[in-house]
């Protein structure tokens, strides 16, 4: 019932804004139009070289492959903007767009993001649609990420959310966004129950400290309670050394069933000696002892990805190495059960943008 009435109140806000507004936006105007899209592709190669090709050692989004030059996605985003109002359309396509919108089926797997924005004042805008995530360090378009990997944290977090929400800056320093929205990952869920989404948004004065308290909680479409903490910092400490952290901790607590929890922790340091070339180094402990992501164990992930840049390419080579508490990665002798507690992989990424 909560649920219910801050939905209504947020569509009321809405309605009335409009309506305020309308005299002021009835004349005619231009609108801009701004078209931006990207291309990514890579090659990985896991080092245990297991046999059986159902296993390829990888548990992260977007790479799941062995000894095969894949084609990540290639994305076309436009967006619109006339007076206070603005309209996006992300569409991707690949199988990288696919595993981003794995609920979906048929054209809506092409839909990233579709949403319209209504901005009533610089300060305040509403937004309705679907959208990434606000929770995590990582974003799915590779072109935006240093790694081309990805982490446990977002494979096993929010994707996107469907719904509607409101951002609003109270000052230079704070700002916060509150929204209702379908259960994660759904563009459609008719009968299911609404979450709730939330982030605080804190900036030193010099803007070169940024932090992002993300949650998202309520019932999933299995009608268990879900709750996400998030924590994202960034810290730029010159022009050539910038510092990231990502924190997440999720309970899970299915209808009638005992609560479980994940949590994750990744630091992110890059180093950028020229505008040509640059360094990242992740690491990040993932812990599921609870198996609320299906493993049951502990894992962590250290990745050291080098940043080629020819213009709008970025060419990402990429060593990274993943352990687990318990053998949970297949050797090249493993038929049946896997028996390797750690798996070793190269990946060449590219992306381009425009």
């Amino acid at each position: 019932m909560k649920m219910k009435k801050f939905s209504f109140f947020i569509l009321t806000l809405i309605a009335s804004q409009v309506a305020f507004s309308q005299n002021t936006d009835s004349t005619s105007k231009k609108g801009s139009l701004s078209i931006t899209g990207s291309v990514d592709a890579y090659y990985r190669y896991n080092f245990a070289n297991a046999k059986d090709s159902m296993h390829t050692n990888n548990y992260t989004s977007f790479t799941n492959s062995h000894n095969s030059f894949e084609l990540g996605m290639a994305s076309l985003k436009t967006d619109y903007t006339i007076g206070k109002v603005e309209a996006v359309v992300d569409l991707g396509f690949g199988k990288r767009a696919e595993e981003f919108s794995y609920n979906d089926n048929g054209t809506l797997t092409a839909i990233k993001q579709a949403f319209v924005v209504y901005s009533p004042s610089d300060k305040v805008k509403f937004t309705m649609g679907k959208w990434f995530t606000h929770v995590g360090y990582e974003v799915p378009d590779a072109h935006l990420n240093r790694n081309y990997s990805m982490d446990y944290m977002f494979s096993y977090g929010p994707f996107f959310h469907t719904g509607i929400k409101m951002d609003a800056t109270v000052s230079n320093n704070f700002g916060f966004m509150i929204g209702v929205a379908n259960p994660t990952d759904f563009t459609t869920a008719s009968f299911a129950k609404k979450n709730f989404i939330g982030q605080l948004h804190l900036v030193t004065t010099n803007s070169k400290l940024n932090a992002y308290l993300n949650y998202v909680g309520g019932k999933d479409i299995s009608n268990a309670s879900i709750n996400q903490f998030d924590l994202v910092v960034t810290e730029t400490v010159s022009s050539k050394l910038s510092i990231g952290y990502n924190g997440t901790i999720k309970s899970a607590k299915p209808d009638g069933g005992s609560s479980a929890s994940l949590w994750g922790s990744a630091l992110y340091l890059n180093y950028d000696p020229s505008s040509v070339f640059g360094l990242t180094v992740r690491g990040e402990y993932f812990g599921d002892k609870d198996g609320v992501a299906g493993f049951g164990t502990d894992i962590i992930d250290f990745t050291l990805s080098g940043n080629v840049h020819i213009g709008n390419l970025t060419i990402i080579p990429e060593f990274r190495l993943d352990s687990a508490k318990d053998p949970i990665f297949y050797k090249n002798t493993d038929k049946l059960s896997p028996t390797a507690k750690s798996t070793g992989s190269f990946i060449l990424g590219a992306a381009f943008h425009f």
